[in-house]
């Protein structure tokens, strides 16, 4: 289920001197019914949050999102063991911008020491606002080693884990992200989450999906619904296939939701933030795309301290960018080889700006897909809770 409509013909979206946050200020968006989003202490400037995805959510990406709308817009995912030993790359990735407020960041680990000790290094050290526990991810990397969606499975753990986060966080508000489970015929969601809410957590995140499932099929809203019944004294946020503004509204209307979590819905489409607040969707020409990739190709020049560095990391995001315009094969290829802004201008030059939105090939589902594969787990995992 998604609720997407897209219109035979939609309009082509004007190309500003600046991008930003487009619309009336008076219109209520897909998400105006949720008002301000409140975990703990914590009151966000929106119902949205931008999830954290790997090699993606970095600091010129995340201030690329927020230049569109408001909300949380959380770093990329780090390892809490990592993070307590001092390991610079991890504390890297935890950098932010000045102007970002609030900051969010979120852990993964399955030590209740080491998380206990990455949460005091970032209230120590004033690295965020707010912290988010990920117990969804599907990765095997992660799953193997019990981390990620694969422990809540072991109750005793799991509470022990988010509880030492809860009581080194202090006034710091800690939220947890879930899966439904490890498959079919191991569900952990409801008992999970009631057991973070017993910990003290300030909200919770389900993506409706299981790690088997990884991001194939459809999630399914009604489990998040479920959770929000079950629920009762902290916002459930709901994640999972919201890739444009009516995607948004209808996973509200389908769970009463507190909040949407975007994650693949924003890759190579910052501009969605507009979208999820008081605005007009967002209908843009390939001119204001490639507009908006120059700032992330500038972005990303300082963010990694060198020209080539920068643009071969836009590379990733050029395929998702251009998705649904009509664009050659060989300026297709030229995307994909960039490494320096001269290319990218050269690239730019050969792209007809006023190109008119491709509409539903633009709001198609993007990022990892995949098929349903058996979770990576540590030998006998599945034997005890």
């Amino acid at each position: 289920m998604s609720g997407r409509r897209h219109p035979d013909e939609a309009p082509p979206g004007a190309t500003p001197d600046a991008p930003g946050p487009l619309g009336r200020p008076d219109a209520p968006g897909p998400l105006g019914p949720l008002g301000r989003l409140r975990l703990g202490r914590l009151e966000a400037p929106a119902p949205v949050i931008l999830a954290p995805m790997a090699g993606v959510t970095n600091l010129p990406f995340r201030l690329l999102c927020r230049s569109f709308g408001q909300g949380l817009f959380v770093a990329e995912m780090v390892a809490a063991r990592s993070l307590a030993a001092g390991n610079e790359a991890t504390q890297a990735l935890l950098r932010h911008d000045p102007s970002e407020r609030p900051r969010s960041v979120q852990l993964h680990g399955v030590d209740p020491g080491d998380m206990a000790a990455a949460v005091r290094t970032i209230r120590q050290r004033d690295l965020a606002d707010h912290i988010d526990l990920n117990f969804g991810c599907p990765a095997p990397k992660v799953t193997r080693h019990g981390g990620g969606a694969a422990l809540p499975w072991k109750r005793d753990l799991f509470r022990a884990v988010v509880g030492a986060a809860v009581a080194a966080a202090g006034d710091l508000p800690v939220t947890v992200k879930l899966r439904l489970g490890i498959d079919d015929e191991h569900l952990t969601f409801v008992e999970a989450a009631l057991a973070a809410e017993a910990e003290g957590v300030a909200g919770l995140t389900l993506h409706a999906r299981t790690a088997a499932q990884h991001y194939s099929g459809r999630a399914d809203w009604s489990r998040i619904a479920l959770l929000k019944q079950t629920v009762k004294s902290i916002p459930v946020l709901a994640n999972g296939d919201v890739f444009s503004a009516d995607d948004a509204a209808a996973i509200v209307r389908a769970t009463a939701c507190d909040g949407v979590v975007v994650g693949r819905g924003a890759l190579g489409r910052p501009w969605l933030f507009a979208d999820l607040g008081p605005a007009e969707p967002l209908r843009p020409n390939l001119g204001f795309v490639l507009d908006v990739v120059r700032r992330h190709a500038e972005g990303l020049i300082g963010f990694c301290g060198s020209e080539e560095r920068g643009l071969r990391e836009l590379r990733r995001h050029m395929g998702w960018y251009l998705r649904g315009y009509a664009v050659g094969g060989a300026e297709r290829a030229a995307a994909h080889s960039l490494s320096s802004l001269a290319d990218l201008d050269r690239l730019i030059a050969r792209l007809d700006p006023d190109q008119p939105y491709p509409g539903a090939l633009a709001e198609a589902p993007r990022g990892k897909l995949g098929g349903v594969r058996r979770p990576r787990l540590p030998d006998g995992w599945l034997d005890s809770r």
